[in-house]
């Protein structure tokens, strides 16, 4: 389980698909899940208060359980803003299953980023509860890896998976 967090547009998607090719090329069984397609179907019933933040990740927790079950790799971009969820997740799975990655993008690279212009109707009032603008959240402290934009080192992230 390869559990990309991070803010919104900081590439947590681009890095997935990266991360995703990567090991297919390895031969690896890999199936990759986004958090805005998860919020779009599954978990579309799910607003953004806190409460539904930590449902919508318990949710996408047990869809990438049955496909690790499955013998899958799972890569997963999701903001996952809170750090106790990280940690509440990771110890759903057996040690050393649970993968944390940070796509390290700064609030204003993101900003200037916003392909969905999210952050402009966060600006504009029409959009509450916006992670990193009024919505927290927290960096994680002891990633596995840690990724700057734009800077998918695949050497890396084979030598930090063991391949």
């Amino acid at each position: 389980m390869i559990w990309i967090t991070g803010l919104p547009a900081a590439g947590k998607t681009t890095l997935a698909r990266r991360m995703q090719a990567t090991l297919q090329a390895q031969g690896v069984p890999v199936v990759l899940l986004d958090g805005d397609d998860l919020r779009r179907t599954v978990n579309a019933d799910l607003g953004y208060s806190e409460d539904a933040r930590h449902e919508n990740v318990r949710r996408i927790g047990e869809i990438a359980r049955v496909l690790l079950a499955q013998s899958f790799t799972v890569v997963m971009a999701c903001i996952s803003p809170f750090r106790a969820q990280r940690e509440a997740l990771r110890q759903t799975f057996a040690p050393g299953q649970f993968i944390e990655v940070f796509a390290d993008t700064p609030l204003a690279v993101c900003q200037q980023r916003d392909p969905k212009g999210l952050y402009r109707r966060a600006a504009a009032g029409a959009l509450r509860e916006m992670t990193g603008v009024d919505a927290g959240y927290e960096v994680p402290l002891n990633p596995a890896l840690v990724f700057k934009p734009d800077g998918f080192d695949e050497a890396e992230f084979l030598k930090r998976l063991g391949r």
